[in-house]
């Protein structure tokens, strides 16, 4: 993408600022929106206009433009999307499944990057030609193309598939002033927030994965194309596993263990000790990924355990959304100054230094939410 665009790392990590601004007002506002409407309604409109902007990105627009779109996606993806996600699983999960319900839609949805990942890396491959600028663009065009039919063809199955909410005033009736300060002065509200900040984080990471192996394992574009691929496909194995581990222990178990793994791996990649060792560093690197995966799939499931009403699902994940997914604003940035101001393995440390230091936070973040839901 910084071939093609013409782009550098801050470049791109502004663009992802760009998202992040506006998918913070998008998850405050989208939180009650998603109380009041049907979900697959929401999500399948979110969808049909998440696929134009693709089409529109296939044409790659100027750098002006490409920031216009990133903040359309913020608005497509957050505004209408998220919450509507979130409270769809709550209420097709029960009570007594929240970590399997969540552990499966991130199961569900890594397994669904992973497959198109995996098309998009055949088709980048099958017409990479590392000396022609042309067939290299044009291999990039066909990956967005097929990935915005992709997002179309979902948004169908969406609308077809997600059931109707009922007539349950329980699941239906819009939450009152009384419900939104109720639950956005519990703690364990805001401990969840923290919780999701800090996973969010060590998850913004994995967007480093692909340029890590070209510039510190020096593997060529496809090859760190198949890393940043192979990393997807280990998202629905731990999101899974540890759904079924949060309903059998409890949500915050897994999440103090998953932040230890976090500190620890993110604090080896940052010390620079495996570099040299390309196989131990891979494995240190995939193995990341199992903390960065078990937490983002049951981080929502925590609700259950928080004591969070039904009716107000949507509020409550507006609420921490705006807090949990700041990383979306200051991340891209961050990383793409820390790349160019440190070039080579140097800023790659710094950046897995980042994630290991919020780690640290959310595995007491975590403590502190075992503590008090007890």
């Amino acid at each position: 993408m910084l071939h093609v665009f013409g782009i550098t790392n801050l470049e791109l990590g502004t663009a992802f600022s760009v998202y992040g601004v506006v998918a913070m007002l998008a998850y405050f506002f989208g939180g009650p929106l998603a109380d009041r409407f049907q979900s697959r309604h929401l999500m399948s409109l979110a969808l049909c206009l998440t696929a134009i902007g693709g089409i529109y990105m296939y044409y790659i627009p100027d750098y002006d433009n490409l920031l216009w779109l990133y903040g359309f996606y913020g608005f497509t993806t957050i505004f209408l999307f998220w919450a509507a996600m979130i409270k769809a699983t709550r209420l097709w999960a029960g009570d007594d499944f929240q970590g399997r319900g969540f552990g499966l839609l991130e199961g569900g949805r890594g397994a669904t990057a992973a497959i198109i990942g995996t098309i998009g890396l055949y088709v980048f491959s099958v017409n990479y030609t590392e000396d022609s600028v042309v067939a290299y663009a044009h291999s990039f065009q066909l990956v967005i193309l097929i990935t915005a039919f992709a997002v179309a063809l979902i948004a169908a199955l969406v609308f077809n598939f997600i059931p109707e909410e009922g007539t349950d005033s329980k699941k239906t009736t819009p939450p009152s002033l009384k419900d939104v300060l109720e639950v956005a002065l519990m703690p364990s509200v805001w401990l969840q927030a923290i919780i999701i900040i800090c996973a969010y984080v060590a998850y913004k990471t994995t967007d480093d994965y692909s340029l890590y192996a070209n510039e510190v394992l020096n593997y060529n574009e496809v090859e760190s194309a198949g890393v940043g691929t192979l990393a997807l496909w280990m998202r629905p194995i731990f999101a899974i596993l540890a759904g079924y581990f949060a309903d059998r222990w409890s949500g915050a178990q897994v999440s103090i263990y998953s932040f230890l793994i976090l500190a620890v791996t993110g604090a080896l990649i940052a010390t620079g000790l495996f570099h040299s060792i390309v196989a131990i560093n891979l494995v240190i690197l995939l193995s990341t990924l199992i903390g960065v995966y078990a937490i983002r799939g049951i981080y929502f499931a925590l609700m259950q355990d928080a004591t969070i009403p039904v009716q107000a699902t949507g509020t409550a994940v507006g609420i921490m959304s705006v807090i949990g997914f700041l990383p979306d604003v200051f991340m891209g940035p961050l990383m793409g100054w820390l790349l160019d101001g440190n070039p080579g393995a140097t800023g790659h440390q710094y950046v897995f230094l980042v994630m290991a230091l919020f780690a640290i936070l959310g595995f007491f973040a975590s403590l502190g939410f075992r503590a008090i839901t007890k």
